[in-house]
């Protein structure tokens, strides 16, 4: 599989030879979004709790007489019939959202999206992606140049200065192959990879 080598100038100079097992296979869209929801739903922390019945703050006294009134007869106003009152099934804070990929299964799907990248045109190859200084504006310049406003970089080291100039660009991320996560890498536009990340991706999804 050829990929564009991009020049600083964001132009196509060259073509890069790329590894078939990582950047030729065909789409697998069901893979795809099994990896991609299990990415999300592993994310979650499932900290969030609603109260029963018997934990809402509520008094035991008997709200009206049982009989007489015309309404529905009533216990207490921790009914879950009421407004304030507890949940019938309440959201534990100890539930358990994650699902199970396999190694393989996920392994498959991440080289199914650098494929699919590589056939629309949003996967590039650059040379190398670094910075002399933590300047921000430095980077956005680079970027701008090269005609790039929503962009995904794969580096094969992320050093402080890349770090803390990129961490505040507004859709902007640049991580190593080791976190480049299959969310990331539908959510941005163009995806860019340097010559010493494709070796360390072709290690891990081949």
């Amino acid at each position: 599989m050829q990929l564009e080598l991009l020049n600083e100038q964001g132009q196509a100079a060259s073509k890069y030879d790329a590894p078939e097992t990582v950047f030729g296979r065909e789409y697998n869209e069901d893979l795809v979004h099994q990896v991609v929801v299990a990415f999300q739903a592993n994310a979650r922390q499932g900290t969030r709790a609603q109260k029963d019945r018997q934990q809402v703050k509520h008094s035991t006294k008997k709200p009206f007489k049982q009989k007489g009134t015309g309404r529905a007869r009533a216990g207490m106003t921790s009914s879950p019939l009421w407004r304030g009152g507890g949940r019938i099934f309440p959201n534990s804070p100890e539930e358990n959202f994650t699902h199970k990929i396999n190694k393989k299964m996920y392994r498959a799907g991440m080289a199914s999206i650098f494929s699919q990248l590589a056939r629309e045109g949003r996967l590039a190859v650059v040379e190398s992606m670094k910075v002399d200084s933590p300047k921000t504006k430095q980077l956005a310049a680079r970027f701008k140049a090269m005609n790039l406003e929503s962009v995904l970089v794969i580096a094969e080291e992320v050093d402080e200065n890349l770090y803390l100039a990129s961490r505040n660009l507004v859709n902007v991320l640049i991580v190593e192959p080791r976190y480049a996560d299959p969310l990331s890498l539908v959510h941005y536009k163009k995806v860019l990879v340097t010559k010493g990340a494709l070796d360390k991706l072709k290690e891990m999804f081949a």
